[in-house]
């Protein structure tokens, strides 16, 4: 029988560092030859906006909107592998690629990029998921995103003409997808027991047993 190897939280941390230095990197290739990126983000029902669905992520329109997402992307991704090893890739891929189709087919004609609808899709997914599984790892970081990140639910919303919400709105609609697709996906951890919760007649009989047993040692000398 395959022994399942715990997950390790380092490793899941040193992918996701290098993963945002990659998008510092793009950012900053662009601004050293004055690259216009722009362009490669999802422009809604036209043929050539269809690419923006993969590269749209990777591009932001300035430092402090990368900025902006870089601790949360570190946080919220760091936090799905780590708790959802069994369902963080999938849940990740159809966040990334789910939320930029939906950008495709509904969103304003103009040019839609940031990773911003990651890490409103993670949230979603990391609250939600707490609540439906109600285990206490769950329910921790459920609570710790929601501390953190909770003011991205006003994200969804239409408030700035220059921030796509769509982003934010489908993102958060695929991580609540996913949240309740994956949500026994998982296998629960084993419910610690504390002294007050334990029956007494399980402390008698964890008691009695080994008096017996000594017993009956005694007895067949």
């Amino acid at each position: 029988m395959d022994i399942e190897q715990p997950v390790l939280l380092k490793p899941i941390a040193i992918r996701v560092i290098i993963a945002i230095a990659i998008l510092w990197l793009i950012k900053g290739l662009q601004i050293a030859f004055s690259w216009d990126l722009g362009v490669y983000g999802v422009f809604p029902r036209s043929i050539d906006g269809l690419m923006g669905i993969i590269t749209a992520p990777l591009i932001h329109g300035s430092f402090e909107h990368l900025f902006s997402n870089t601790l949360a992307l570190f946080i919220l991704t760091t936090a799905l592998f780590y708790e959802y090893p069994k369902s963080a890739k999938w849940t990740f891929i159809i966040i990334y690629f789910g939320s930029g189709l939906g950008v495709w087919i509904f969103a304003r004609e103009s040019y839609h990029y940031g990773a911003s609808g990651l890490t409103h899709g993670m949230m979603f997914f990391l609250f939600l998921i707490g609540i439906l599984r109600r285990d206490k790892p769950a329910m921790a970081i459920a609570m710790i995103v929601f501390f953190l990140y909770g003011s991205m639910v006003w994200g969804v919303l239409p408030t700035k003409e220059e921030i796509s919400f769509e982003s934010h709105l489908f993102g958060a609609l695929m991580g609540v997808l996913c949240a309740i697709i994956f949500r026994g996906k998982e296998p629960k951890p084993p419910e610690k027991k504390y002294s007050w919760e334990i029956d007494e007649t399980e402390i008698d009989g964890d008691i009695n047993k080994p008096l017996e047993m000594d017993w009956n040692d005694e007895h067949n000398k």
